[in-house]
């Protein structure tokens, strides 16, 4: 049986992290033959591992990644834009993998669960239309609309064409504060009343508006805007 072990180990050793993935699994490479794995090869007398891992050494870690763009990865010597835009394509798909599964697990009962999720993806204004079942689960998400620091302009209309297409039982709506302060505007009174009379017309009900600030939210529903 060790004997088995060690000519199997050998083996592996063998491979390629292309071929070995083939042969065991994705879950059976390192993070360093995994990236291998999608650049395929190599390139100034690097392998397509060696490469990888200078490029793990790069970024400091997995994470480190993330933040680099297309451009400070072709500054790395044996990355062209070819395996650059391939990197990031496949480092973009794994991110909105992740923030899907994360919407998922949200419960949209609850403000305080909603508002921390988005704060982290809300960086300028944006006004988001999220869409439920009758069951509270998430059928999906859209920006309505993106706006400076001054404000979003918002279509009634056009958000429940959008919940309507998608067969939504109710929505919430959400958007970001720029300046930092959560406080609702005349504004996003007037709006909120408006797409909460609308969905009362309709037969979407209007579940919550959460204006999202600098670490601090304003939920309409905990402050019985909404009743």
């Amino acid at each position: 049986m060790v004997y088995e072990n060690i000519i199997t180990g050998v083996e592996e050793e063998k491979l390629l992290p292309y071929e070995k993935c083939l042969e065991y699994g994705a879950s059976s490479l390192d993070n360093a033959e995994l990236l291998a794995a999608i650049i395929r090869t190599g390139t100034n007398g690097l392998s397509s591992i060696q490469l990888a891992e200078k490029l793990l050494e790069n970024a400091g870690n997995l994470n480190g990644l993330y933040g680099m763009s297309v451009s400070e990865l072709m500054q790395i010597k044996g990355i062209g834009k070819a395996k650059a835009v391939q990197i990031c394509c496949i480092l973009e798909l794994s991110r909105r993998i992740a923030k899907q599964k994360a919407r998922e697990r949200l419960d949209f009962s609850n403000a305080e669960t909603i508002a921390e999720y988005y704060m982290e993806h809300l960086k300028r204004e944006h006004l988001v239309l999220v869409m439920l079942d009758n069951r509270c689960r998430l059928i999906r998400d859209k920006v309505m609309s993106v706006g400076t620091s001054t404000g979003s302009m918002v279509s009634v209309r056009e958000i429940f064409k959008e919940a309507l297409d998608s067969r939504a039982a109710s929505i919430v709506i959400l958007h970001n504060h720029p300046s930092g302060n959560p406080s609702p505007s005349r504004e996003d009174m007037k709006v909120t009343k408006n797409i909460m009379e609308a969905g009362r017309i309709i037969g979407v009900e209007l579940l919550d508006h959460i204006v999202i600030g600098d670490n601090s939210y304003f939920s309409f529903k905990q402050m019985q805007y909404i009743n």
